[in-house]
């Protein structure tokens, strides 16, 4: 069977002169980078670089918006922003982005949202359609990467915004499909050579398996290294290098 999927990572996380992430070797690796837009992370010396490191290196490029929280790192639960708050600072963001990118020679061709607000989403229909009209807004050719079966995915389609499915390979996951929050034990995966083989057999089964043991029927178009763990360019070239060896084929969604 042959198989096609993108390997993305969070990056350009980074923000003035505190380092985040081996970006650099990262993009050797992976073929697409989620840039932080400046509000959880990142500013715009940072996005440029990443951005074009990414062009230089070949990888795609997409916008990683999320809440105005540098201090938490955007993994905080922010409540009180209405829904039409939120869809201006994902457009905000994405714009951003757009700008910066255009300056390094490269284009955005994809949102991830990020951490607590990418969670929330899940769970709040009216902030899942947030999200979706921004993407939409700004410009109608981007996709907008979800977790498969969640809200935001089913608030895209609502919308009409293409998606691309995002599978974890670094984190565990709960029945309904949601991550495991990152308070409980062993919700971040640090064995590379481990998480590599339940990614392969995630792609291969089209499925994943939870905490609890039961079997989550899922479709992936992309999988997701985080760029913040130390272990993070260690677990993406194991990733790739297992994915490799077995006749899968890495390449960016956004270009397929």
């Amino acid at each position: 069977m042959s198989i096609t999927v993108d390997l993305n990572c969070d990056m350009g996380e980074a923000f003035g002169p505190w380092p985040m992430g081996d970006d650099e070797a990262m993009l050797d690796i992976v073929s697409s980078a989620n840039i932080a837009c400046g509000f959880h992370a990142g500013d715009p010396s940072i996005m440029f670089q990443t951005a074009e490191t990414a062009k230089r290196k070949g990888v795609a490029i997409g916008a990683h918006p999320g809440f105005n929280d540098l201090q938490g790192f955007g993994r905080r639960v922010i409540r009180g922003d209405s829904p039409a708050e939120i869809e201006r600072m994902i457009a905000y963001q994405i714009g951003a982005m757009q700008a910066v990118a255009a300056l390094a020679g490269h284009h955005v061709t994809y949102v991830k949202v990020h951490g607590a607000l990418n969670n929330m989403a899940n769970e709040d229909e009216d902030l899942a359609l947030a999200i979706a009209r921004a993407v939409k807004g700004v410009d109608a050719s981007l996709v907008n990467v979800c977790m498969p079966g969640l809200l935001m995915e089913k608030a895209s389609h609502q919308v009409g915004v293409r998606v691309a499915r995002e599978f974890f390979a670094d984190r565990t996951y709960e029945e309904n499909g949601t991550l495991s929050s990152r308070k409980k034990p062993g919700s971040v995966l640090h064995d590379a050579d481990a998480a590599a083989e339940r990614v392969l057999r995630a792609l291969q089964d089209k499925a994943v398996t939870t905490l609890s043991g039961k079997r989550i029927p899922i479709e992936i178009d992309t999988i997701c290294v985080h760029g913040d763990e130390a272990s993070a360019v260690a677990m993406a070239r194991t990733v790739r290098a297992k994915l490799e060896a077995n006749g899968v084929s890495i390449a960016p969604f956004s270009r397929r």
